[in-house]
């Protein structure tokens, strides 16, 4: 229990050796180390003054979260950070989900390792200007499961904090996991004397999801953390007309495929209907969507970003949404929300022009 860092086999939710509680809560029960902890002198962790030392040089840190998985919260947090670096702004990235850590994958940089010097470890990068830290890069084999308890991840969490060089940064963007668990206790409690800008909150429209997003919403509340805004994502499925399939099924089930005759016909026909945009509800939004929640919570509402195939595609193979202009459909909805962010939160760095 060196530095006061939490043993690997203490109990999950373990208090750190360093609190006032050690030993003595209810997390402690049946741990081995709780007689040394309830005993040992109290003070603080040194590791926070060298966490401290190392966020000196970052200028805005935003915390990315969502209450319940497969919302796209990673996908908005890759995206965001290459909208920022296409603004010229120095930007790190830094996965903090352990277990699901798919970073990595959607800035196009599987297979890449961590390097060390004498500053510390070195973020992967992107760009010059766009740098990435993940558990993703220290997995000797991208298949094998993280099976770690609480504190070994709180564990890798503050050393990832203290211990990497980001160098001079406008922004880091921390992509969170889902929920309200040890890691996002850390992740606040590590840097809350640094100062975090706040947090984004993704979502999708449904009631299933918004339910976990009021507690996430909460949690902040709870430990301070400011509600930057929430993110509606999958808001609708929109994709021009022309790129959409066309079947006919079959009484048995089996489907005919028609799109190259429907395509010819309408080309013949209708030719201006090439041209539209089909959009479809996938999520069941009779309830308000993220919109009323907000409103009903007193959180800020940033926006709609549509389910867009090409989006899809483009966080499969690492690319930015923003450099091609395949992603028609969802990259000018980011745009917006990103635009919001700069003109309410940090209306400085919008002189930096893209």
């Amino acid at each position: 229990m060196e530095n006061g860092e939490i043993p690997e086999n203490a109990n999950e939710h373990c208090p750190g050796p360093q609190s006032e509680s050690a030993g003595k809560s209810d997390a402690c029960q049946g741990c081995p180390n709780q007689e040394v902890c309830a005993t040992a002198p109290k003070g603080p962790d040194p590791d926070l003054v060298a966490i401290a030392e190392r966020m000196a040089t970052v200028k805005h840190k935003i915390l990315v979260l969502s209450g319940k998985g497969g919302v796209g919260k990673s996908t908005f947090s890759a995206q965001l950070s290459f909208a920022l670096a296409a603004k010229d702004f120095q930007v790190g990235l830094l996965d903090i989900d352990i277990c699901g850590p798919s970073i990595p994958k959607m800035l196009g940089l599987e297979g890449q390792d961590i390097h060390q010097s004498n500053l510390g470890w070195s973020p992967v990068y992107v760009e010059s200007n766009l740098g990435v830290m993940s558990i993703g890069f220290m997995l000797p084999n991208p298949d094998e499961a993280v099976i770690w308890r609480g504190p070994r991840k709180n564990g890798l969490i503050k050393q990832f904090l203290k211990d990497v060089y980001w160098g001079e940064l406008d922004f880091l963007v921390v992509d969170a996991p889902p929920g309200t668990s040890d890691e996002h206790i850390s992740i606040v409690q590590f840097l809350q004397a640094t100062g975090i800008d706040g947090a984004i909150i993704v979502t999708t429209p449904q009631q299933v999801s918004l339910i976990d997003v009021r507690k996430e919403v909460s949690f902040c509340k709870k430990v301070g953390v400011p509600v930057l805004g929430v993110v509606e994502n999958m808001s609708g499925l929109c994709q021009p007309l022309k790129d959409f399939r066309f079947l006919r099924m079959t009484e048995n089930g089996e489907h005919t495929d028609l799109t190259e005759k429907v395509i010819e016909y309408m080309k013949e026909k209708a030719p201006e209907m090439l041209d539209l945009i089909a959009a479809s509800e996938i999520f069941d939004s009779s309830g308000g969507g993220a919109a009323k929640m907000c409103t009903e919570m007193g959180v800020p509402f940033l926006g709609k970003v549509p389910l867009d195939p090409q989006l899809c595609k483009a966080a499969e193979e690492g690319k930015s949404c923003f450099s091609e202009q395949k992603c028609s459909i969802s990259a000018p909805a980011l745009k917006i929300i990103v635009e919001k962010l700069m003109a309410k939160y940090w209306c400085k760095e919008m002189s930096v022009e893209q």
